[in-house]
């Protein structure tokens, strides 16, 4: 997984690919069926759905151990061959995650030990994994991230919930006129959404054209059948309906959706992605000619056929725990003191299931791992990171030294560099020594 602006590395992925895995030693033989698998994947596409070849360098690694095996030598030698893999360990301060990474020369897909087992769910993640590697190349324009703060509203969450069930009935449809009738459906929770909040289209775009068609290419590929891509594109949405925040996780629900659905309608519909940032909805309402009913009655009885009053019950139960939610968190990053730490270089892994959207403030991340210039920062209970990815917020640490540590964290300093006090009083922020 990977985002534009900075060399992110998020876990979902991760989250999704150790579903369902055992955890078994990483032999050599086992390392090599899955470099075969993804190879076949790689081969039986021969670059048909995006132009250039889904193969390329592709590498397992243990977090714990850090160990790693690869199907290739690297650039730089760091790597050495035994039998059919080459063996290594990956440094301290690198990240692991599944992810693409440049690492000692080579463009890797990096995929966390171990795999899933489930068959259908491991090439999936296989295939999204490899798009990844290659998308950077590819001629995909996208808008700048946002934070998809509407997803974490009452609103938000009701009408993408709403838009998931819409789509599963589209793609299960065994007829035209229901299909269609649920495609309508699903493009008016959509619409509505994007009415309510003025900067969700463009925010939504982003991951979609990330995450959302690296999940797509995972179901096209991965799955060698169109029943067996649909049966994938439907437990992805399932998959998520319990998340604990939709903000950076609902594209790998919809993008598999809408891809399959634009296949039906308009097949050529991924070369239109290079022209500017497309939204994948606004695409396939062209494609199929539906107009979307807006009206007040029609989106009430569109709602009552997904069972939306038990939804909405629901959604609003929730929406009470999260305004207490953003109570606590603002009393630990905003009013109360805190360590503020500058980002100028970051790396960062976390899980987007748990982001907790903090209104005017950016969104505090209950766990994550993140290195910049002056070292590593462990959050095993919260940072706020701001809306502007400038900075990242812990609590007023508690110890001091090499290894500082406060409520939930902990944070391994660089040589060079120290805290000092920051600009309100019992406030923190580090300093590069002279």
């Amino acid at each position: 997984m990977e985002l534009r602006r900075y060399a992110l590395m998020c876990l979902l992925p991760c989250v999704i690919g150790r579903a369902g895995a055992v955890e078994t030693p990483m032999a050599d033989a086992a390392a090599h069926a899955v470099f075969r698998e993804a190879d076949a994947l790689c081969r039986a596409d021969d670059g048909a759905l995006w132009g250039a070849s889904l193969c390329g360098p592709m590498m397992l690694v243990d977090a714990a151990s850090r160990e790693l095996k690869a199907s290739q030598q690297d650039a730089q030698g760091a790597l050495s061959a035994r039998g059919a893999v080459f063996v290594g360990q990956l440094p301290p301060d690198a990240l692991v995650a599944n992810t693409a990474i440049d690492w000692s020369g080579t463009r890797w897909t990096q995929l966390l030990w171990p795999l899933p087992q489930d068959d259908a769910r491991r090439r999936t993640l296989l295939a999204h994994e490899m798009f990844h590697r290659l998308q950077s190349a590819l001629p995909i324009a996208r808008p700048a991230e946002g934070g998809n703060d509407h997803l974490d509203t009452l609103d938000g969450r009701y009408l993408l919930q709403l838009e998931w069930r819409a789509l599963a009935a589209a793609l299960s449809a065994n007829d035209g006129d229901a299909r269609r009738v649920a495609l309508s459906d699903a493009l008016a929770f959509r619409a509505e959404r994007h009415r309510r909040f003025p900067a969700a289209a463009k925010e939504e775009a982003a991951l979609e054209l990330n995450e959302g068609l690296a999940e797509y290419t995972g179901v096209r590929v991965g799955n060698p059948t169109p029943a067996a891509r649909i049966e994938a594109a439907l437990h992805d949405l399932r998959a998520h309906v319990d998340d604990r925040s939709f903000v950076r996780s609902f594209a790998y629900a919809t993008g598999p959706a809408y891809g399959l659905l634009l296949d039906q309608a308009a097949p050529r519909w991924r070369s239109a992605l290079g022209q500017h940032a497309r939204d994948l909805g606004t695409l396939l309402a062209q494609a199929s000619r539906i107009e979307p009913a807006l009206d007040e009655p029609a989106m009430r009885a569109a709602a009552n056929r997904y069972d939306g009053a038990a939804l909405h019950s629901a959604e609003t139960l929730r929406a009470q725990h999260r305004q207490a939610q953003i109570e606590r968190n603002h009393a630990r990053f905003v009013t109360g003191p805190v360590l503020r730490l500058d980002l100028r270089r970051m790396r960062i892994q976390f899980d987007p299931n748990s982001v907790q959207p903090l209104p005017g403030s950016g969104a505090v991340y209950p766990t994550l791992r993140l290195t910049d210039d002056w070292g590593t920062l462990q959050v095993t209970d919260g940072a706020l990171m701001q809306s502007d990815w400038k900075a990242v917020l812990v609590q007023a640490p508690a110890t001091g030294g090499p290894l500082l540590q406060g409520d939930g964290w902990s944070l391994q300093l660089a040589p060079g560099w120290s805290v000092v006090a920051g600009a309100r009083a019992g406030d923190y922020m580090l300093k590069a020594q002279p």
